[in-house]
């Protein structure tokens, strides 16, 4: 039942949050964050323990997986070097930073780096909650390096914990090795991986199965790579970045559209429960503590806080400019950004739910049976950071993208009309092929030959008519649904014939939403003042 009652308390928090945050709009993280604070002090709630195996098996492959398939492929590689560069050295300068002020607090050296290694990545799930306004370049910057440098992280972690746990001798020839290894081998099974299960999706015919395969996707890349050892995270992302580039040749409209509602619903639920459990355990770290008086590791927590910070923003305020200094060439000056655009990079350093797993993962003795000193502290200054990182830095962002004043992303709306130009030019030279092959009249070709060529214009006139037709359409579907409704009341049609209609009203629906969504602003319908009366809402139970 502990378990059952959990479950439900972490619903009904991510619903209250999320109905808060969209009408007060304050940051959603924020605000589950603190819910999760408010159950951690409720007796019932005071014991959980988040397991570091559940994020790191369960939540964060998921996670991840979706990210890079909804990722721009074009775009990583356009800005590799940067990416590269945060997802590595970044990570390495700051556990550095970060071990050098907890051992002026009195942490051990090889415990310190630990500390280091926990708190050295930023948090996909953070990230990508906040830092969606910013422009397609600077967001896919941001959640790449996110998605990556947790392979660096969980990489340098494992040492430092064999470090500690085993009193093995810290080598660099083997810590390299054990980089390069980690890192070829989780792109090589990701890659295989997605190519594998390519072939599979060739022969489903069924959309329900290539969703169920789409949700087995990050763990049948993940599992091979743990039991090898190597980065379970890069095979993941790498398995979700090849995905998405065959995905449009052997996934199916039916599947796509299945599987996107589905991970859209499953990674909004799963990034806002992780938010929830990481604040249930800041009052459990508090009680924990018992290494240190609290106002010695508040102190400390401060410190370490301001180090992950401050790295973050050296780096990006020095390590851009020196490579500005020996790239000269023009591909490389067009893409330059100023120091003010260069802020909502440094300021999305925000810390999550991975880095309390890692830290849960750091044994409390080691191999000969002596206790892990400052455990208890590491952990509560863990949590400090995390809570610090996302209550500060993550409100104040989009205050901050909005300062940059970034320019409007102009190449991402031409390219979207070269698409509409291109599709309806292949549609026209097409059309009377197909019109012979299927007997259409005349009449009706006519027709879709104005609509297509009203489209690929795109002129003022073209866009009058598509908004009042537009406006037509989805008024006659309320009246549908309407009847549809009546009909059921009074008996005559049972449930399943009016779940079966609706459907087909509801894929009308969404293709007309998002038609809408594509409109030019000025041409974008409103909606109705009142919808149509009807004794239901028309939602499918």
């Amino acid at each position: 039942m502990e378990s059952l009652e959990l479950i439900v308390a972490v619903a009904v928090a991510v619903l209250v949050a999320g109905w808060a945050a969209r009408r007060t709009g304050l940051s959603e993280p924020l605000l589950l964050l603190t819910a999760g604070c408010l159950m951690g002090l409720t007796p019932a709630f005071g014991g959980v323990s988040l397991a570091p195996e559940v994020v790191l098996l369960l939540f964060l492959p998921a996670l991840l997986y979706w990210e890079a398939l909804t990722s721009s492929v074009r775009e990583i590689r356009h800005n590799l070097r940067s990416i590269a560069l945060q997802s590595t050295a970044l990570v390495l300068v700051t556990a550095v930073a970060v071990a050098v002020v907890a051992h002026a607090f009195g942490y051990p050296w090889p415990l310190a780096f630990v500390l280091g290694a926990v708190l050295a990545p930023t948090d996909a799930a953070a990230v990508a909650a906040v830092a969606r306004a910013m422009p397609r370049r600077i967001l896919t910057v941001l959640r790449t390096e996110s998605l990556l440098n947790d392979g660096t992280a969980l990489v340098l972690l494992a040492v430092a914990v064999e470090v500690v746990a085993e009193d093995a001798a810290f080598s660099w020839a083997s810590t390299s090795l054990r980089f390069v290894e980690s890192y070829g081998g989780g792109i090589a099974i990701g890659v295989a991986a997605a190519f594998v299960l390519k072939w599979v999706r060739r022969r489903l015919d069924d959309p329900l199965l290539h969703s169920v395969l789409s949700v087995a996707t990050p763990f049948l890349a993940f599992l091979p790579a743990e039991l090898l050892h190597v980065s379970g995270v890069l095979a993941v992302v790498t398995c979700g970045l090849v995905s998405s580039r065959y995905g449009p040749r052997v996934i199916g409209p039916d599947a796509r559209v299945q599987a996107t509602a589905f991970w859209e619903v499953a990674s909004h639920l799963l990034n806002s429960a992780l938010f929830v459990l990481v604040g249930v355990q800041l009052p459990a770290a508090v009680r924990a503590l018992t290494s240190a008086d609290l106002l010695r590791a508040v102190a400390a927590a401060g410190a370490v806080s301001a180090a992950v910070v401050g790295a973050r923003f050296l780096w990006f305020y020095t390590v851009p400019y020196a490579v500005r200094a020996l790239d000269r060439r023009p591909a490389q000056r067009e893409r330059r950004i100023g120091a003010a655009q260069r802020m909502p990079l440094a300021w999305a350093g925000m810390r999550g739910a991975i880095s309390l797993a890692a830290a849960l993962t750091v044994p409390a003795v080691t191999a000969d049976g002596r206790p892990v000193e400052h455990r208890d502290a590491l952990v509560f200054t863990t949590v400090v950071v995390i809570v610090v990182t996302l209550a500060l830095l993550g409100p104040t962002l989009p205050a901050v993208v909005r300062r940059a004043r970034f320019d409007a992303d102009r190449e991402q709306a031409a390219e979207v009309a070269l698409a509409h130009r291109h599709l309806s030019a292949a549609a026209l030279r097409e059309l009377p092929a197909l019109a012979r092959r299927y007997a259409v009249a005349p009449s009706t070709v006519a027709h879709l030959e104005r609509d297509i060529t009203d489209r690929m214009t795109g002129g003022a006139e073209a866009a009058r008519r598509s908004h009042g037709a537009h406006q037509l359409e989805t008024a006659l579907l309320r009246v549908k649904r309407k009847a549809l409704t009546e009909l059921r009341d009074a008996g005559l049609i049972d449930d399943i014939v009016l779940r079966g209609v609706q459907d087909v009203l509801d894929a009308e629906d969404v293709r007309l939403s998002l038609k809408a969504a594509r409109m030019p602003a000025v041409t974008r319908p409103v909606p109705p003042e009142a919808p149509v009366a009807s004794g239901w809402s028309g939602d499918r139970h």
